[in-house]
């Protein structure tokens, strides 16, 4: 009987299938529906300890798991590896495994395996079967009987398609963010602010360089080199220019020349995101040749007037003076005849407009048959002969020629007494130079993109391998509680149920910190002081951290409030306990400090703030310290040095985000083998410190019976749930899926004592506006927003009105009952 012929088994109803097969799912029930009398491994009642053993293991996995037992290798698999095993699922089971298994590479480890080894193999590729390629980490481990002798193989196929993919797609980025990099025309660098003898941010050094530096600049060899090695005693007006563009952010435009070479540059500059890195990426070109002809214009443009007039007063032919000029050069009298011009202006009047014009002709009548380039010449030269000098950048050519650019300087021409007789013309063409400076502007907002794709190609490529993670645990975890509960074994499913929680809270642990380090947190500001807030944290460090660090807490008298989100802040803050704990894996001292600072223009200007007063607390350690290379990274999202699956990068990163977004900062400063300290400067605030409201432990079931709740989220699983948890604590309960339609039930309902909304909704009205309708018409209706993002400016940065309160999802329902229970006592 072959696979597809056999009747259907269900694990939890058939008597038939032995114990060890009846949490195997369908595959379970198959195998123990097969004729195995033709088979070397018998019928499962007669397996061996070890096979029946194995085989329980693999059917539970959630994973594709196959096991391979006996010499002939007979194969058996789980329910997950048939979509492995495509057209050779009917025949696989009992078949030898060289025979059936999918992944070639697999079939080389089998024979160590079964000489006793465990096998590892990562990002092993294949073909799916249907065609599409796919990756997975393999493990092969030998199954050994009660006399630890060899008699099978269990393998574990994990796939990690998703992961490569996303691996791959950011290699392919990097690759095409180098070519671009190598195959401008355009110089380019990078540069790390240095702090030097001169002071802060005093020098830099050049951390990246293309292969056109060298062909712009003039100076090879770039990368490594600082700006004070280059170019000496100019170096302060580059680091002027590049400083402002670091503090401030404003990406600039400017032309300088490069003395030490003898070059100028036209520039333009952008800083590198975060402002932490100290970076500044600059674009450049070569533009000495046309500087040299601006010097040219000019020189020729302050003698010409003087050799005019000397001209007409000696009655010489002004074409004498124009002439010998690459520069076109026309001058013309008040009728606007010609009166000079000279041979370069000529061929190129002639080559746009068709005619060539000669001194004595009329401008106006040599277009007479072209009245729109008749009335534009008008208009410039009319300028002119009022007696303005001007210039303006003009676009000519007609259909089928090509368009060119020009630059035209228009200057009065005056006599000997100063009498105005005409006007003169210089016109340079500009083509090539507003050509290159679109090609920079162009390479400039493409190594923007370019570098934008980076970062979120390192972002997504991190979260996706945490999140994918945490989420195998918590799918993993409700499938377990499926087939538990399918075989009338409740008693296993509790361990499910907390191992599924753990991984959901883990996950939501994950978000907060994103949230906190993109600034996009949901925070609940009030000014406190910190330092009452310091003993209750210390002793939970000292809990943490153990007993082999000492943690000392030294707190400044008279310390000013600050307004922050105390419940964030001691979240940052062991943050930052927790990594100075694994900075001292020996043992050594923790000391968090609080202090008043007044920071002055400088000192804010190098900490990236505003001049004021600010309220610091540091938390420093006695550990080995950090390395100039990694301390200039620990800020970025998913960077850590911790080993594989002991960090997710994500501490730090929380910590920067959430001091920005309290409208504050914070510095780092280490030195190998004497330790680390990391500042938080928040800003001081004006008044009284404020009590935060008591939570109550638990909600009183059915206490507020007889209230109405109105629950308005677009989510309906959400929205269920909320509803649910409410309605057994003896709430009425009234829902709604967007905002119109919350409004509508509020105007229709005057018996509802609480709003429950979701921030960010569909339809035209978020939850802030929603909320905002209903006080209109119940004033002192309370309201609780529920949100999933920090949406701050829809809830006014945090200033909610009274009778208003914020709850971050994911929550407990527990902590959802207690916060309505609070709201509705007060009410």
């Amino acid at each position: 009987m072959t696979v597809a012929d056999e009747p259907s088994h269900s694990p939890s109803n058939s008597p038939l299938i032995p114990a060890f097969l009846t949490g195997g799912g369908e595959m379970g029930a198959t195998v123990a529906g097969r004729d195995w009398s033709g088979s070397m491994l018998g019928a499962p009642e007669g397996w061996p300890p070890a096979l029946k053993v194995a085989t329980g293991m693999m059917l539970a996995s959630p994973i594709p798991s196959f096991l391979a037992w006996g010499e002939d290798a007979a194969v058996l698999h789980n329910d997950a590896a048939r979509n492995l095993l495509g057209a050779a699922n009917a025949t696989a089971l009992g078949a030898p495994f060289t025979e059936v298994f999918p992944i070639r590479e697999g079939l080389s480890l089998l024979a160590r395996a079964q000489a006793g080894e465990s096998v590892v193999r990562e990002t092993v590729g294949f073909t799916r079967p249907d065609g599409e390629a796919a990756w997975c980490n393999l493990l092969f481990s030998p199954v050994r009987d009660e006399n630890g002798l060899v008699q099978g193989v269990l393998v574990h196929c994990n796939d990690v398609t998703e992961r490569v993919r996303l691996e791959h797609a950011r290699i392919a980025d990097e690759r095409r963010y180098r070519a671009l990099f190598e195959s401008m025309d355009e110089g380019f660098c990078v540069i790390e602010f240095l702090d030097g003898p001169f002071g802060p941010l005093s020098d830099y050094v050049h951390i990246m360089a293309n292969a056109a530096y060298e062909r712009h600049a003039g100076i090879p060899n770039v990368v490594g080199q600082k700006l004070r090695e280059m170019v000496g005693e100019e170096a302060d007006a580059w680091v002027a220019r590049y400083g402002a563009v670091l503090r401030t952010g404003e990406p600039i435009r400017f032309e300088q020349e490069l003395v030490a070479t003898g070059r100028h540059l036209s520039l333009s500059s952008f800083r590198i995101e975060p402002p932490e890195l100290r970076q500044v990426a600059v674009l450049f070109q070569d533009v000495t040749a046309r500087k040299q002809a601006e010097a040219e214009l000019r020189r020729l443009n302050e003698t010409l007037e003087a050799r005019v007039a000397q001209a007409l007063a000696e009655r010489r032919l002004l074409a004498d003076i124009v002439e010998g000029t690459n520069i076109f050069v026309q001058v013309a009298d008040m009728d606007l005849n010609w009166l000079a011009i000279n041979g370069a202006s000529a061929g190129e009047f002639e080559r746009i407009f068709g005619m060539r014009p000669q001194v004595g002709d009329n401008m106006l009548a040599l277009l007479a048959d072209k009245p729109e380039h008749q009335a534009s010449v008008r208009a410039v030269w009319e300028k002119a002969l009022s007696g303005e000098a001007f210039v303006e950048i003009g676009e000519f050519g007609e259909e089928g020629r090509e368009r060119r650019y020009y630059e035209m300087r228009f200057h009065p021409l005056r006599d000997a007494e100063g009498v105005q007789v005409g006007a003169y013309q210089f016109v340079y063409d500009v083509t090539e130079r507003l050509a290159e400076q679109e090609r920079l502007r162009e390479a400039e907002e493409a190594l923007r993109q370019a570098q934008k794709m980076e970062a979120v190609g390192q972002l997504t490529g991190g979260l996706a391998h945490d999140f994918n993670n945490l989420l195998a645990g918590i799918s993993g975890s409700f499938e377990m509680i499926g087939a538990r509960l399918a075989q009338g074994r409740g008693s296993d499913v509790e361990r499910y149920l907390a191992a599924g929680q753990g991984a959901a809270r883990r996950a939501a642990a994950l978000t907060h910190r994103l949230l906190a380090f993109s600034r996009r947190q949901t925070l609940a500001p009030r000014s406190v002081v910190i330092n009452r807030l310091m003993a209750d944290f210390a002793e939970l460090v000292r809990r943490t951290v153990g007993p082999g660090i000492k943690v000392e807490m030294v707190a400044a008298s008279s310390l000013w409030p600050t307004l922050v989100d105390a419940n964030q802040l001691e979240n940052a803050l062991l943050n930052l306990c927790i990594n100075a704990r694994d900075a001292m894996p020996d043992g050594g001292r923790i000391t968090i400090e609080t202090g008043n600072r007044w920071l002055d223009a400088r000192t804010a200007r190098d900490h990236g703030l505003e001049p004021g007063q600010y309220v610091s607390v540091c938390v420093s350690d006695t550990g080995a310290g950090i390395d100039k290379a990694t301390l200039e990274r620990v800020f970025d999202p998913f960077f850590t040095t911790k080993p594989i699956g002991q960090g997710t990068g994500l501490g730090l990163s929380m910590v920067y985000g959430f001091a920005r977004q309290s409208n504050g900062h914070v510095r780092i400063y280490s030195e190998v083998g004497e330790g680390t300290m990391v500042c938080l400067y928040l800003p001081r605030a004006l008044g009284e410190e404020e009590v935060a409201p008591v939570e109550p432990t638990a909600p009183a079931a059915q206490a507020q019976g007889g209230k109405t709740v109105l629950v308005v989220d677009d989510e309906p699983t959400v929205r269920m749930l909320v509803v649910d948890a409410l309605a057994e604590l003896g709430y009425a309960c009234l829902e709604a899926p967007d905002g119109a339609t919350g409004l509508r039930i509020l105007q229709n309902n005057d018996a509802i004592d609480l709003l429950i909304t979701d921030v960010g909704l569909p339809g035209g009205l978020n939850g802030r506006q929603v909320a905002d309708g209903a006080r209109a018409l119940r004033p002192d209706l309370r309201v609780l927003f529920i949100t999933g993002y920090a949406e701050n400016a829809v809830l006014n940065h945090g200033h909610i009105e009274h009778g208003m309160e914020v709850l971050t999802k994911p929550f407990a329902v527990s902590d959802l009952a207690a916060r309505v229970d609070r709201m509705l006592r007060e009410a």
